[in-house]
């Protein structure tokens, strides 16, 4: 019982390490990208990721919560949970942007993304 309690936990760890990756690589990605689509480098633009940041972004800064931050830790954790949330749908919305710099930048593709739906070729 206690090795499956073990598994289950690294198991559990190792999704929330994904996830964490996934919200910093969208934090990393979305000012080049931003720069890049204002610069008019990038089409086309991925109108879905500028919405999920807004999204988190007015989550962040709007007085009303799921659950108010006077409740100390649950108030911040329903916070983190929910701008965490929105941040790896910004990071899938990125998809074509990783594609299109590791291009431009001479390199492949990361690791398991090829062409994404709606990408035009370089």
């Amino acid at each position: 019982m206690a090795r499956f309690g073990g598994w289950f936990l690294m198991e559990r760890l190792r999704r929330r390490s994904r996830v964490l990756g996934e919200m910093g690589r969208a934090l990393r990605l979305f000012l080049p990208m931003t720069r890049d689509v204002l610069l008019r480098r990038y089409r086309p633009v991925p109108w879905a990721a500028f919405l999920w940041m807004l999204a988190a972004l007015a989550y962040l800064v709007s007085p009303l919560d799921l659950i108010p931050d006077m409740l100390l830790m649950l108030g911040l954790v329903d916070d983190v949970v929910i701008v965490g949330w929105l941040l790896t749908r910004v990071d899938r919305r990125l998809k074509g942007y990783r594609i299109w710099r590791a291009r431009r930048e001479g390199g492949d593709p990361p690791s398991g993304e090829g062409r994404c739906d709606g990408e035009r070729p370089p």
